[in-house]
């Protein structure tokens, strides 16, 4: 993986329109639309399959329900990076949050189960619009370490945010399994201030010896499998924790949602910790990439439980650490004309490795016998990750940044 690339030279970051703190919030929001349509109804679903018992198919449907948005935005992002560069971001992400809106609540008078997965996919492309416009106006408001800055911030939120909405998903929950579905209208709130609030993005008059650079084809290809697999690893601590707290006996939800919050919050640390390096992002890969590893080993390794919760702190940190090293990675390799495609396909393949993660554990687990020992296979594979990259990255920070040559 070649080193960060300094940022291009018609970036635009010095407008006062984004020197307030509403524009930040609106993208910030924005960005944990998403999130909530990944975790909301994860308590209701055992609600939503008695409720569709009668459906044939319905035990195989209503986990799609939850999971199918992420496939779509998987999907969709690159079509909707496309959308991005050529209708305008400002102007998609106002639609788009509309949308998400209205589809979001579909099910609250959908009676059919069908009905309701379809209305789940159109959250997914309303889903990739969002998420894709979000994270490319973050790149066209701000640049250099405040751009970082503001990445790091993106993971801080979407990480706290999953914590609070499966917590706000399971009260809602208990007066019926639709009303958790009431949430998705925050969209019209956000719609009409995003609107008004964001201004306008336009590159900022390129300098004069400049000469346009075409879409990177190769390098983001790099990036982007590589976030694929990055995907896997952040979303296998989440996804897994609890099943493997209960193999080891704990059996007690508020256990459960404690080390789920712990697990969040070690998140977040990594994120501030990245708000704190100054190496480029590709340079520091292979270190973050052991650390998940060293996190992966000790939980598929753990007999007991406070083990297992160590394993899945040292995790979280590294991948808090890695995703908006990703992500960083990604957005020094655009320029303004193509931001939106290349932000499209790293927010696919992103959620692309979400979509894959319980699949992949899965398939671990029929291979080597239990969920554990899955967690620690994946946690050498980790590790090979991590050798892989040393070398590449170490003859990339050989190369002067304006000379990396284009490659994975």
């Amino acid at each position: 993986m070649p080193a960060s690339a300094a940022p291009p030279a018609h970036d635009q970051g010095d407008s006062p329109a984004v020197r307030s703190r509403l524009p930040t919030m609106l993208l910030m929001a924005g960005s944990c639309l998403p999130i909530l349509g990944a975790v909301l109804i994860a308590p209701v679903l055992p609600r939503l399959q008695d409720h569709f018992a009668h459906v044939p198919g319905g035990a195989a449907l209503v986990p799609l329900v939850l999971t199918v948005p992420a496939l779509a935005l998987a999907v969709l992002a690159p079509f909707a990076g496309v959308l991005v560069d050529r209708l305008g971001r400002k102007r998609l992400l106002v639609a788009a949050t509309v949308l998400y809106a209205l589809f979001g609540t579909a099910p609250l008078w959908i009676d059919s189960l069908y009905g309701i997965v379809l209305s789940r996919v159109l959250v997914g492309v309303a889903e990739a619009a969002v998420m894709t416009c979000c994270t490319t106006l973050i790149g066209d408001y701000w640049t250099g370490r405040e751009r970082d800055r503001l990445l790091a911030l993106q993971t801080m939120c979407a990480s706290v945010s999953a914590t609070a909405f499966l917590v706000l998903g399971g009260a809602l929950g208990s007066t019926g399994w639709r009303t958790p579905f009431w949430l998705y209208a925050v969209g019209l709130l956000l719609a009409p201030a995003m609107a008004r609030a964001l201004p306008a993005p336009a590159p900022a008059a390129p300098r004069p010896a400049a000469v346009p650079r075409p879409f990177p084809a190769r390098r983001m290809a790099g990036i982007c499998l590589l976030t694929v697999f990055g995907g896997v690893v952040f979303y296998a601590v989440p996804v897994e924790m609890s099943f493997l707290l209960d193999d080891l006996g704990v059996t007690s939800t508020g256990v459960i949602g404690a080390v789920t919050a712990l697990a969040s919050a070690a998140t977040v640390l990594g994120s501030v910790l990245f708000t704190r390096l100054t190496d480029r992002s590709g340079r520091r890969l292979p270190a973050l990439f052991l650390l998940c590893a060293a996190g992966f080993l000790l939980m598929g390794t753990a007999g007991q439980p406070a083990l297992l919760v160590a394993g899945a702190v040292v995790n979280c940190v590294g991948t808090g650490l890695l995703l908006p090293s990703l992500l960083t990675l990604a957005m020094s390799r655009l320029d303004f004309a193509d931001r939106g495609r290349g932000t499209g396909l790293w927010t696919a393949a992103f959620f692309l490795g979400e979509f894959l993660c319980p699949l992949a554990l899965l398939a671990g687990e029929g291979a080597v016998g239990d969920l554990a020992s899955s967690v620690g296979l994946l946690g050498l594979l980790t590790l090979l990750v991590s050798a892989a990259l040393l070398p590449v990255t170490r003859r990339a920070a050989e190369v002067p940044p304006a000379q990396v040559p284009e490659g994975p």
